[in-house]
Order: C-alpha cells, then structure tokens, then sequence
C-alpha cells in the first residue's frame, strides 16, 4: 500500500466541521490509503503550503477562500470559469493541480429533492460572495429562474456578483435585481427558492437589518411556502432558519449541500479524468447516515442562537 495522502477541508472556522466522519468512512470502505481533515488556514500563503504539501490529496475549498485559492492552482475547469468559484481542488493524473467546482450540486440536489416546484420561478439569494455565484449557476442554468433577487449590504458585492454572472445568466435569460429596500420588495413577484450564502450572524448595522427585513418581507408575503436553503454549517439552525421555520417554510441547513457533492467529489480525487464511479449506491446511502447522525450529535454545531432582531 502506498503512502497515506491527505484530503482537507480548508479555510477558517473549518474546526467545528462533520465532514471529516463521513469522508473518513468512504475513504475506508474504499480502501484508500487517504485521511480527511479540517484545516484551518489562517491565510492564502497557508492554503498555498497545504496544496503544494507531498502528502496533498485534494482538497473542499470554503470561505475565505473560493475565489482567490484560483490563483494558486496550474488550471481550472470550465465549472470555475463560468461559475467565477472554485470548492474542489484535485490532482490530475500529469500531477497539477486543477480547480473545479462542486458546491452547485448540492445546490441542486437540495432544492429539487426538496420540492421541485421552485424550478421556473423566481429565486432570491441572500449574500454576494464566492458561494453565491454557485448558486447563481444552479438557480439559473439548471433550475432555469427567469429572475434572482439579491439581497447584500454590500452594493459592490453585488455589482461584482452581477459582472460574474452575466455569461451564465444569458444563456437562459435570467435577470439580477437587487432589492435594497422592503418597500422594492413589495413591488416584485415572491421567490419559491431562497438560498442564504452567508455565515450566520446577528445583523448590527442598518444595512444589514434591511436585508434580513426584505427577506421576512417575502417569506411572510407567500402566498404559498416555498423552500429555504441556508449553505452554512454553523449552527445547524441558523438566524435564518428560524425565520424561515417562523413563515411554515421548507428548510434546509448547510449539511444537505455536503452529501450532494460526495460523488463527484471522489471521482475527481481517485479518478480525475475519467467517468468512473468511484462511490457505489450503497456507500453513498451509508455516507448519508453517517454524515446526518454526525450533524445530529455534533456540539460544534448544535447550540442555539437567540433570534434575528432586525428592529
């Protein structure tokens, strides 16, 4: 058996991850000599010493880092062209290493296995960072939105957000509108799907109580529920949800956006450049159990936060 390479879960804040449990479980009933860990990296020349690093495997690339870890990689695929993110960093089989882009399958995969009736309808996206653009692509390309709605406290995160996405966008014709006030809001069509691209966080400024406003506004303003989708982790019942649960809609938490992506996750790792299927049906219903058994009784995401006060 080979030496023992290592995968990685890397950015900051990564510690209180239920990744590793799962990815652990696969790598043994696979039969690799591979290790998954979360590893902070406090910094980029961090991220860089652990790709560059003999016993790198590949890697789930998280916030900070989505979008500047593209600058330290020999390529990337046209998902990270297009989406303008890159979540997955493997190692081809010339041994560079190439950036793709996973985080639109969970996307995806959460939102239809959810309920499908969201597709072809307007979708909104709370935040504007390097999550969001994945959003954007399934939303857009895959769920054909004919319009997203943006809700940021960041003006220029959103000009950028729009810039990126242009392309992908005009393919099917989905327009970006972003809402920055509640009296906008009540002027536009309710989304069926919401997805939240932002860490948790209790808003402080007035910009950012404006945007949790806009997004009570449509939640409470449906005339039927739709779906929420919240890609962070911690807690596992976020501000977000709660509102969400609040309004009797749908809710996902972040750990259905992990399980989607498993599949081709493994594939680019243990078999880049290739259609194989690494991850069997059944493994991939064991990786299921485990990661949710993971997340039910994980102390780094299970605690309660004290409920959004947008006032």
């Amino acid at each position: 058996m080979s030496s023992q390479k290592n995968l990685h879960l890397i950015g900051i804040g990564v510690g209180h991850s239920i990744a590793p449990v799962m990815h652990n479980y696969i790598c043994e009933r696979l039969q690799q000599p591979y290790a998954f860990h979360a590893t902070e990296a406090p910094t980029l020349d961090d991220v860089s010493r652990l790709l560059k690093s003999p016993d790198f495997g590949g890697a789930v690339i998280t916030m900070p880092y989505k979008q500047s870890v593209v600058n330290l990689l020999d390529e990337t695929d046209e998902l990270v062209a297009t989406i303008g993110a890159c979540n997955n960093v493997f190692i081809s089989q010339d041994g560079r290493l190439i950036g793709s882009n996973t985080d639109w399958r969970g996307v995806l995969g959460s939102l239809s296995k959810a309920d499908h009736r969201g597709a072809g309808k307007p979708a909104l996206i709370f935040g504007a960072g390097g999550a969001s653009r994945a959003a954007v692509y399934a939303l857009s390309v895959h769920l054909k939105c004919p319009e997203i709605y943006v809700v940021n406290r960041d003006d220029k995160e959103v000009e950028a957000l729009e810039q990126d996405t242009a392309e992908m966008r005009s393919v099917i014709g989905t327009r970006m509108t972003h809402i920055t006030s509640v009296q906008q809001a009540q002027t536009l069509d309710t989304p069926y799907y919401i997805v939240g691209t932002v860490p948790d966080f209790q808003p402080q400024s007035e910009h950012e109580k404006v945007a949790f406003r806009i997004f009570d506004h449509f939640m409470a303003s449906a005339k039927t529920p739709g779906v929420f989708l919240d890609m962070c982790f911690k807690p596992i019942e976020t501000r977000k949800i709660q509102l969400a649960k609040k309004h009797s809609w749908a809710t996902l938490a972040g750990r259905d956006i992990i399980g989607h992506q498993i599949l081709e996750q493994y594939r680019v790792w243990f078999s880049p450049g290739t259609d194989a299927k690494v991850i069997s049906a059944d493994l991939a219903k064991e990786a299921w159990s485990i990661l949710h058994n993971e997340a039910r009784s994980s102390p780094g995401i299970n605690y309660e936060v004290e409920p959004v006060n947008f006032s």
